[in-house]
């Protein structure tokens, strides 16, 4: 093993790595500093690895957690390279997370992808499937659809009539994508997600809500990443947009006509209404609900929980219930704290004046 590493079969078939402390070491670019021939066939956090598992250190205030940890190999910050352990091998990196994405295919290998059909699939008239595609059990691909080449579709999902799906895009199991939608290529689509539905919107007329039809698509870029539950809505009469590069996590609901630019990050729960404009590099944190038709403008940041109901200026970051700017919102919060102290003592100094 003169690379420090070597692989052998677990008992479901699948390949499980392993790497030596000092092919870790090679691998990142780090500093081994302990026993080198230390071996890990995993990864856990610094309470919970043991002595053939890896795990790292990135902040300070973990650094506690080093002293009593059983992991065999730590990568650690070079900051915190003379934290107190005794763990058998530690590796001294400049970004810790950084250098786990380079162990952990390696410890983690992917499940081989073999092409194929599977005789439970169904394939629509005139749908066109390209080479090196996997299709599992009962996937459905509707009439006229486009699969890319090299793209792997889950048990159970479905392609509606006309959608295309690019290459080496990958969809999990129970994933629906409505009919003419578009989705990029190297897509990762988890279960549960659903593509194309129709949005919420109606008319009151003669006592009813009458459905407006929605004849929009969805589009979804290249090397977007879409989480488990999450929904986005076509447009009603333009079209919903997610920028290439864009990664958005699991149960995020993205109304009809939404625009959302390049590389943004949407995170966990997070709502955005019909018709909203979101820049490029914008980050939406946890929660966080996007009134209709406003305007995020590039690499804004927002806070989770926050009540986003007017336009946000280009780099700004807001928070808060109403959002405004960060530090505006943080002087409203201490300014309701002071406030409820301020009642305690005023409801003391009454009770003074009127002693019955």
């Amino acid at each position: 093993m003169t690379d420090g590493r070597s692989s052998e079969h677990n008992r479901s078939g699948e390949r499980a790595g392993t790497l030596t402390a000092v092919g870790i070491a090679e691998l990142v670019g780090g500093e081994l500093r302990g026993e080198p021939s230390t071996v890990v066939d995993g990864v856990a956090s610094l309470d919970r690895a043991t002595p053939s598992q890896l795990s790292f250190l990135a902040q300070a205030r973990y650094a506690p957690m080093l002293r009593d940890s059983h992991a065999g190999v730590v990568l650690v910050h070079r900051e915190l390279a003379d934290t107190p352990g005794d763990v058998a091998s530690r590796v001294i990196v400049d970004e810790p997370h950084s250098a786990m994405l380079s162990v952990l295919p390696q410890l983690y290998p992917e499940t081989e992808f073999l092409p194929g059909i599977h005789p439970t699939a169904v394939i629509g008239r005139g749908a066109r499937i390209g080479a090196g595609v996997r299709l599992d059990e009962y996937v459905v691909i509707g009439e006229g659809a486009s699969i890319g080449e090299g793209t792997w579709i889950g048990a159970h999902s479905s392609v509606g009539a006309r959608a295309t799906i690019g290459v080496k895009s990958r969809l999990f199991p129970d994933v629906t994508v409505y009919a003419d939608s578009s989705i990029g290529e190297r897509v990762i689509l988890h279960s549960g997600v659903r593509i194309g539905s129709d949005g919420f919107g109606y008319v009151f007329r003669d006592g009813r809500h009458e459905k407006i039809p929605h004849v929009g698509r969805c589009i979804i870029g290249d090397d977007v990443e879409i989480g488990a539950n999450t929904t986005i809505d076509r447009g009603s009469i333009d079209d919903t947009l997610i920028g290439s590069g864009t990664k958005i996590d699991n149960l995020v609901q993205v109304g009809h006509n939404v625009r959302i630019g390049r590389l943004c990050m949407i995170m966990a729960q997070v709502g955005i209404a019909g018709s909203a404009r979101i820049g490029d590099g914008v980050v939406i944190a946890g929660q966080a609900g996007l009134g209709g038709h406003i305007s995020i403008g590039d690499r804004a940041r927002i806070g989770g929980q926050s009540g986003v109901f007017g336009d946000v200026p280009a780099g700004q970051e807001w928070s808060g219930y109403p959002a405004r700017p960060h530090r505006e919102s943080l002087r409203a919060s201490a300014a309701l704290v002071k406030l409820a102290g301020m009642m305690k003592r005023l409801e003391a100094l009454l009770e003074q004046k009127d002693p019955r």
